[in-house]
């Protein structure tokens, strides 16, 4: 199953036209986003983005010039006066009162170009980093190059299987669906399936427990089936799972105490397992019971414990680090 980012990059450059890159190259301090980090532009349009604000219009523009240079690939060094970038409605134009230093550009060779921005006030922005951006036009080689990185990024993302496909599993897929996550909702019944974000992959089985013993490692399991003997049966499976990054249970304080009755006495399990055990899922800080409420303050708690799952050193090892399009 595709993945939505990589349909969607396929679809723009399918349509865009010309298309150019803009890549963060380098970082010094406080910036928006990291090295490799990067955004499309076409005459109309944008795919992505380096971290919004002046930044972002700054490089727009640049990458327009590029664009529809007179000559190819050409970008001039300095930001014309009065321009507003196409698609960036309400942004303001600051270049005439943008002092020397505030950014510099390098002309290309052969469509390719670089700008080098100090994120200071001269601009409007106050991160305090600097930001070095390559800007080349992207040419068929280059459009593989962006699609083949996309795939190999997909196939790393974590995967967070939601077993349960309820009010709270709909509303938690749809939530989880916008963020760099593979989701995974395994279902008992073909109805709950139905509805659920384009995005997801859906898994119908009898047996929801098999998915997690075949689950890949660093793996979330939600667990939020309408029946609670299910839930402890899956649950008790995750548990087992010591390479899992959260294994979570939706329901209240009595139904993890009437769980933990069950795990230590009827399914070996042990104190050190159940202190793994997120329950009620999103805590229970927020009183609200709405799905939607639940599936946010849920899907925080668990990009929280993939972050920090991804950040332990024996995790470190397997997860390559995104390479730049540049080169």
């Amino acid at each position: 199953m595709m993945n939505a980012k990589v349909q969607s990059l396929k679809a723009f450059l399918a349509g865009a036209g010309r298309v150019a890159l803009v890549e963060v190259a380098g970082t010094k301090g406080s910036t928006p986003r990291e090295t490799g980090a990067f955004m499309l532009v076409s005459g109309s349009a944008t795919f992505g983005t380096i971290g919004g604000g002046q930044l972002e219009y700054m490089a727009i523009d640049k990458a327009r010039q590029m664009l529809f240079s007179p000559v190819e690939g050409e970008m001039a060094a300095e930001r014309p006066e009065g321009v507003v970038s196409e698609g960036t409605a309400g942004a303001s134009s600051t270049a005439a009162a943008t002092p020397p230093g505030g950014f510099a550009a390098t002309l290309p060779s052969r469509g390719r170009g670089t700008l080098d921005i100090a994120l200071g006030p001269e601009i409007g922005q106050c991160c305090g980093g600097r930001v070095e951006l390559l800007i080349q036009l992207v040419d068929p080689a280059l459009e593989a190059k962006l699609v083949a990185a996309a795939e190999a990024e997909e196939a790393q993302l974590p995967h967070v299987y939601i077993l349960g496909g309820g009010h709270v599993g709909q509303a938690l897929a749809s939530a989880m669906a916008l963020l760099p996550v593979h989701i995974v909702v395994v279902e008992t019944r073909a109805e709950a399936l139905k509805g659920m974000p384009e995005a997801v992959e859906t898994k119908l089985t009898p047996m929801p427990e098999a998915m997690v013993r075949e689950a890949p490692a660093g793996s979330a399991f939600v667990v939020l089936t309408y029946d609670h003997a299910l839930d402890f049966l899956i649950v008790a499976e995750a548990l087992k799972r010591r390479d899992a990054a959260y294994v979570g249970m939706i329901g209240s304080r009595t139904k993890k105490a009437t769980f933990r009755n069950w795990f230590l006495k009827s399914a070996d399990g042990s104190e050190a397992a159940f202190a793994r055990l997120v329950s009620p899922i999103g805590g229970d800080a927020v009183k609200d019971k709405r799905p939607q409420v639940i599936a946010a303050l849920a899907a925080a708690e668990i990009m929280t414990a993939l972050a920090g799952h991804a950040a332990a050193p024996s995790a470190q090892s397997k997860t390559p680090r995104r390479k730049a399009m540049a080169g």
